[in-house]
């Protein structure tokens, strides 16, 4: 539960920045429309996630209980550091880390999945974020906005309804997403560890498993959204780049759309909070230059910490199933 309040406060950013940046939603509203959105895309569209954080990159036989409390505490440490710093953190990428960290040490680790499948995608999503949005910018949103179609004006004040609407929903979407890919990074592995525990055939009973979990997993986002949400949207929906409500649903609309073929199609565990902010930049690029952009203090500390926290969620992971099993915990 504590893992999950500090990935619904890195989460609420991806969802919510783009509204609250916007000034279409008040910031005490967030963490209950969040909560709700991210139980409905667990339940609804979490299972091949789950599958590939519980059992698809480890031997599920070694789910034990010490094991996963050591993978659950090394991802919820590194992620409160980033939350504490402000700064949204790839809760997906902290996750993989640690799950491999114990596979590394038992020599268990599944490459293929890791190397052909998880790591390219982590690659290739933002940077088809980053582009999809740019292009959009330059050739949708520039064209609208010489027309006045983008701007809230007198004669343009009848459509505001239109697009504060679709922001939310786009919002609703995003955390969605969320649900679908990130709850599963603690869910898969409560599941496939209470599966061991009590001997249970994970073929017949897997999926039962996993929406008990959710049910404990997927609330503690909305009260972990509620405590560390406010400072990381303001730095993610302010700080970047001011836009508008138009851009920001090519934003949310792009992030969300990326995350969820993700997780449909492969059960890729991927970082949302950068396709996020790889939307967020292109948009701002192909409004204020590349120079502009990228030589913004926020966007090097995103840079920095995106690298440092899952870092600290292997080393940590590691040392601890060293410590562990030698102690002869595992």
């Amino acid at each position: 539960m504590i893992l999950a309040m500090t990935m619904g406060g890195s989460g609420t950013a991806p969802a919510f920045s783009a509204a609250y940046g916007a000034n279409v939603i008040r910031k005490s509203l967030i963490p209950g429309l969040f909560g709700i959105m991210v139980f409905l895309g667990a339940i609804l569209a979490g299972k091949g996630t789950a599958s590939t954080m519980g059992k698809g990159l480890l031997n599920p036989e070694l789910m034990s209980f010490t094991l996963v409390s050591i993978i659950l505490f090394s991802i919820a440490f590194s992620l409160v550091i980033a939350n504490l710093a402000g700064i949204p953190q790839s809760t997906s990428q902290a996750t993989v880390l640690a799950v491999t960290a114990p596979a590394l040490y038992f020599h268990d680790l599944n490459t293929q999945k890791l190397f052909v499948e998880i790591i390219p995608t982590w690659f290739i999503l933002p940077v088809a974020s980053f582009f999809l949005s740019f292009f959009i910018g330059k050739y949708v949103y520039k064209p609208m906005r010489r027309r006045g179609l983008t701007m809230p004006r007198a004669q343009n004040e009848n459509l505001k309804p239109v697009y504060n609407t679709i922001l939310v929903l786009m919002s609703l979407y995003v955390a969605f997403a969320i649900g679908a890919n990130n709850v599963a990074n603690a869910a898969g592995p409560i599941a496939m560890m209470t599966a061991n525990e009590l001997e249970i055939s994970v073929d017949n009973n897997f999926i039962l498993i996993m929406l008990l979990s959710t049910l404990i997993i997927a609330p503690s986002f909305g009260i972990g959204s509620s405590i560390f949400g406010h400072k990381i949207v303001k730095n993610t929906g302010k700080e970047i780049v001011l836009f508008g409500k138009f851009e920001a649903v090519i934003i949310a609309f792009i992030s969300a759309s990326l995350l969820l073929f993700a997780s449909l199609t492969k059960g890729v565990p991927t970082s949302l909070v950068q396709l996020n902010v790889a939307a967020i930049l292109g948009i701002g690029v192909a409004k204020l230059g590349t120079k502009n952009i990228f030589k913004r203090t926020q966007v090097k500390r995103f840079f920095t910490m995106w690298v440092i926290a899952p870092c600290i969620s292997f080393v940590l992971c590691l040392l601890l199933t060293y410590l562990a099993d030698k102690t002869g915990y595992l």
